[in-house]
């Protein structure tokens, strides 16, 4: 909404100054701090309004004796976030970019999904929340939405600056293959929907202790950022020899109100924090950071920039797959990990809840300067 502001001011009134507003890294600069301020002027306002509500977390019996304590700490803290996001977005990129639309619509739905699902724990009473189909058919939904609008919008175009050519979705050529071009777009939408389900899983099961999933979130948010500089730089993609992806300057200022948001919940949300982010949060942060890696064409580098997402997410699979194949078969249910999500293995060894975080922080940093120094190799 400033853009368009301060474009007519500029234009009629020839204000000094207004003309500033054109650049990427002002705007994305001036999102960041809004969405920083805006986390921690409303973050006590909301905790205090769920605290007066009585919306605190349930803890549940089978996990760490230590998060028994927490039991009571406000949830659904992700309305800070969600706002935090969402409002600073809306005033500083251009609204007439489809990449804009894209990234909120996945951060609403997914934010959407995780409020019914904090809704049913807390005001329910029931602590298996939104059952795990509805949430799904959901994330699915997203999906298919998500990859029509990207497919199908007229807007959206990738270009290869090596040849000049427009190319497909995933920087390869689809007709080299055997398959006919009307199964293009099925292959497409089934990639995509798979991603966004991943990622939001991911993003989800990690949120299991103080600031690991915003910290994380953060983190990649930066490095996310970063390279949707490069792919809308027309000078850094040809370098690169990446993806040109025209408009997708404005991914920079949607993450850089997304890691401002996170930076300022974590505020609340370090050890011992003070209101937990909850499903309402963590799928949100989730759905933004799929549709992110969607639009600028850097789904390969995901399982790496967001490697503690996916080890957390992976470990879960690995020992739900080895208690239930170990129980057919033996009787009784076998571990891998003392307990899953990852970090709840490390946290039952022993490891301080802060001196843990701090750690998955740190080869987080180092994951996405790994992704960072891919680009160049690829």
């Amino acid at each position: 909404m400033l853009y368009y502001l301060f474009e007519y001011l500029d234009k009629h009134f020839d204000i000094a100054g207004a003309g500033v507003f054109k650049f990427i890294t002002f705007r994305a600069s001036l999102a960041a701090i809004l969405s920083l301020l805006s986390a921690l002027f409303i973050g006590k306002r909301i905790i205090n309004w769920l605290k007066a509500k009585q919306i605190g977390e349930t803890i549940r019996t089978l996990g760490p004796e230590s998060h028994f304590s927490k039991k009571g700490t406000p949830t659904m803290g992700g309305i800070i976030i969600l706002i935090s996001i969402i409002v600073p977005t809306l005033l500083t990129a251009r609204l007439d970019n489809i990449y804009v639309a894209v990234m909120v619509l996945a951060t609403l739905w997914m934010g959407a999904i995780g409020l019914t699902d904090d809704y049913i724990k807390v005001f329910l009473k029931n602590k298996q929340g939104l059952r795990s189909k509805f949430k799904i058919m959901g994330q699915f939904g997203l999906g298919a939405i998500v990859a029509g609008l990207l497919f199908f919008h007229p807007d959206v175009q990738d270009i290869a600056l090596k040849t000049n050519l427009p190319i497909t979705k995933f920087g390869f050529d689809y007709g080299s293959l055997s398959w006919s071009p009307a199964f293009n777009w099925v292959i497409y939408f089934a990639v995509i929907i798979f991603i966004v389900i991943a990622v939001t899983n991911a993003v989800n099961l990690t949120d299991g202790i103080d600031g690991l999933a915003a910290g994380t979130s953060a983190i990649v948010g930066t490095g996310l950022g970063i390279l949707a500089y490069m792919s809308g730089n027309t000078i850094w993609a040809e370098y690169l020899n990446i993806i040109y992806v025209p408009m997708s300057g404005e991914v920079v200022v949607f993450l850089a109100a997304l890691v401002g948001a996170c930076i300022g919940f974590l505020w609340y949300n370090t050890f011992p924090a003070q209101v937990f982010m909850g499903d309402t949060g963590s799928l949100a942060l989730g759905g933004a950071i799929a549709s992110v890696a969607i639009i600028i064409k850097m789904e390969l580098l995901v399982p790496i920039m967001c490697g503690i997402f996916f080890v957390e997410s992976l470990s879960v699979i690995i020992q739900v797959t080895w208690f239930k194949y170990t129980k057919r078969k033996y009787g009784v249910g076998r571990r891998v990990f003392r307990m899953s999500p990852l970090h709840h293995h490390y946290e039952l060894g022993g490891i301080p809840e802060p001196k843990l975080v701090t750690r998955f922080w740190i080869v987080a940093i180092m994951l996405v300067i790994v992704s960072l120094a891919l680009m160049k190799l690829r």
